[in-house]
């Protein structure tokens, strides 16, 4: 489970790994939880995931720090909160982490209640995640602001719904695409 903060903050809505970790501690007490982030030392970090990839951790609740270069083979579920907070190649990272193994893989991206009123209709998607997985899956959750400084999160649009009509802005880009070059003025 990744969380786009360590701490709760008075500034930014979103959750924070620690305090989730104490929340599922009460919600989930048969399940072995364990907790990963940049604040903790090196050696401490190396413990967690030596637990988690021997098993005596089943489930892992972290921030991004687990973006590049964990190998865990049975990792096969990946749970992001307010993963409009992330950018489409962090996502991307992410997402790598898992299925890396034998077994079918998901990683599921949840939005806060605000992004998925923003625009994209539901909360959640659930993506497999096979070696052939495109990064564009996650795009259309994740596709920042075209014309803004933003990375993440999806541009309001008046008419359509990024992950409802993604089908036809596709078809309309490659048709505005062909016209352009047949006439470019």
């Amino acid at each position: 489970m990744i969380y786009p903060l360590v701490e709760d903050s008075e500034k930014i809505d979103a959750k924070s790994v620690k305090a989730e970790f104490e929340r599922l501690k009460t919600v989930l007490p048969q399940a072995r939880l364990g907790l990963l982030h940049g604040q903790l030392k090196g050696d401490e970090k190396e413990q967690v995931m030596a637990d988690f990839r021997s098993g005596k951790i089943q489930v892992l609740l972290a921030t991004s720090v687990v973006e590049v270069g964990v190998d865990v083979p049975n990792a096969t579920i990946m749970l992001i909160e307010n993963a409009e907070r992330f950018g489409l190649a962090q996502l991307h990272q992410l997402r790598g982490r898992i299925g890396r193994g034998e077994h079918p893989s998901y990683c599921v991206l949840v939005a806060s209640r605000k992004a998925s009123r923003a625009g994209n209709g539901s909360r959640s998607w659930r993506i497999p995640v096979t070696a052939s997985a495109s990064p564009r899956r996650i795009s259309r959750f994740a596709a920042g602001n075209i014309f803004g400084t933003e990375q993440s999160g999806l541009p309001p649009l008046r008419f359509a719904s990024l992950e409802r009509d993604f089908n036809l802005l596709t078809d309309a880009r490659v048709g505005a695409d062909r016209l352009m070059k047949e006439d470019p003025r």
